[in-house]
């Protein structure tokens, strides 16, 4: 079974890239999903994130404001932040990755924007950088959720540029012309990557 890393920027087509891989019976595992059913579901990590932060949870779950108030602007508490959470959602990702060998399927999809910073990278066998034009996305971005052009491109500046990604993964998928050719460069892509580790 292959695992195999997804990552890029905002914007770039991750989810083209994704939805190709679940037509082809990859399972996707959304590191963002798998940590907020985490914060519901593991009293561990509650625990453990009330006795580094406080009482940062309500009723309502994890109180993200006030959990934020407390480590943007603090490197420790932000490093202590992602130290607590990358535990848990490895530990996640692990289960997940072997369940999924145990039924045979012929790959996972790891979803993560900080796949390689995170560590997740580790525990795929490729990784995967989509990419696309940085006045693209912001377009992309601005029909998506509906934000002014420069909320969009403060959100795009914010992020490491595609030619990170692309350095720092061992493939690249550049999507910079129609969705259904992308779609279409998607599909050959991953089949052949599937294709050659059977």
């Amino acid at each position: 079974m292959l695992v195999i890393g997804i990552t890029g920027p905002t914007g770039a087509g991750k989810t083209t890239a994704l939805r190709t891989l679940e037509s082809l019976c990859v399972r996707v595992l959304d590191c963002d999903a798998i940590y907020h059913e985490l914060l519901r579901s593991d009293a561990h990590l509650r625990r453990e994130l009330i006795g580094r932060f406080g009482d940062v949870f309500d009723e309502a779950g994890l109180n993200r404001r006030k959990l934020g108030r407390l480590v943007w602007n603090d490197g420790v508490a932000l490093n202590d932040l992602n130290g607590i959470t990358h535990k848990y959602v490895m530990a996640a990702l692990k289960g997940q990755i072997e369940d999924a060998r145990q039924n045979g399927l012929p790959g996972v999809a790891i979803d993560a924007i900080a796949l390689l910073e995170s560590g997740a990278g580790d525990l795929c066998d490729t990784t995967v950088a989509v990419i696309a034009p940085k006045e693209t996305r912001i377009a992309r971005i601005m029909a998506r959720e509906g934000i002014d052009r420069d909320y969009a491109a403060a959100r795009v500046s914010a992020q490491k540029d595609g030619a990170w990604f692309a350095e720092h993964c061992d493939h690249t998928l550049r999507n910079d012309s129609t969705e259904s050719a992308f779609q279409a460069t998607c599909l050959d892509f991953f089949q052949s990557l599937l294709s050659s580790h059977r």
